[in-house]
């Protein structure tokens, strides 16, 4: 590995680590406010940072999509995959709904061929079963005490790869910070209108007030740390190459650990450790095997 791909695999490392600390802070407000007001203030402010440098260095014209429905398609997916994900890390340990969200990437393969019409091997939907098997290992005891929301992660995991499937097919139709700045600007209608609804259901456990000025700030700090994990990853890519740094993305799990050990008394226990296992096996057999057709992408702009 030469020095150039040595320094860009520490800004991969240190951009998906950021991620997982940007998650931490999402669960700090478990209890304050609710995940989907969260999401929303989140990728308002994101969206707003990432518009006026977009225009800074676009133009006006950059704020045209080519196809409307396919971003909309892309907030929907982002909306709904935050919503879930959020949701899951308030009443789950972070470093189980974090396992299960890497179920994403190989959802990804077998959605890419259903979908876009992409040629997929019969492996990817053994491997995917094999993921599945983990994520069922990892979720076998939360089942019994949290319910159905124990399942959070994984309708996650699926909206997050159908939206890596729709970043696919909008591939060539701007920048890549014009994509971001479309799926973030797209999902906020979205996310305002679940918060609406959840205002005005009369359920009492959906309702909320104004956010107090400490959540706002960490709802900030998500934002940013998120933009700069986002471009971390970039730069480390393009430094390294996609093939070098996507294995790197597991060190968002070991951090997602030591914070969720530290912070919130999460102690992974043996079904966390033998299910996140398969999971992150699976995904680093697609990776190798992928890597004897053509280099895989990072795609960190797929988390919240």
């Amino acid at each position: 590995m030469t020095p150039l791909e040595r320094s860009g695999l520490g800004y991969a490392v240190a951009g998906f680590a950021i991620l997982s600390m940007g998650d931490a802070v999402v669960k700090s407000m478990a209890g304050e406010w609710p995940p989907y007001a969260v999401a929303a203030l989140r990728f308002s402010i994101g969206a707003c940072g990432l518009s006026m440098l977009l225009l800074r260095q676009e133009g006006p014209r950059a704020f045209i999509p080519q196809k409307p429905w396919l971003q909309v398609a892309r907030g929907l997916c982002l909306a709904l995959a935050s919503v879930c994900f959020f949701s899951a890390i308030y009443i789950m340990p972070l470093a189980e709904a974090l396992a299960i969200g890497f179920l994403s990437p190989i959802l990804t393969q077998a959605f890419a061929g259903l979908l876009l019409g992409e040629k997929v091997r019969p492996k990817v939907y053994l491997v995917s079963i094999v993921a599945l098997a983990g994520v069922v290992i990892i979720l076998r005891p939360n089942l019994a005490l949290l319910g159905w929301g124990a399942l959070l992660p994984l309708v996650s995991a699926t909206f997050f790869a159908l939206l890596m499937v729709s970043n696919r097919a909008s591939a060539g139709q701007g920048s890549a910070l014009s994509m971001q700045v479309f799926v973030a600007a797209f999902s906020i209608p979205i996310l305002i209108a679940v918060c609406v609804a959840a205002k005005v259901s009369g359920v009492p456990e959906l309702d909320f007030g104004w956010p107090s000025w400490d959540v706002v700030l960490r709802c900030a700090v998500v934002a940013v740390t998120a933009t700069t994990a986002h471009w971390l990853a970039y730069v480390g890519t393009s430094r390294a190459g996609a093939a070098q740094v996507a294995p790197a993305i597991y060190v968002q799990l070991i951090v997602a650990v030591v914070l969720g050990w530290a912070f919130f008394d999460d102690v992974p226990d043996l079904y966390t450790g033998i299910g996140a296992s398969l999971i992150i096996a699976s995904g680093l057999y697609l990776w190798r095997d992928g890597l004897k057709a053509s280099a895989p992408s990072i795609n960190a702009g797929a988390r919240p």
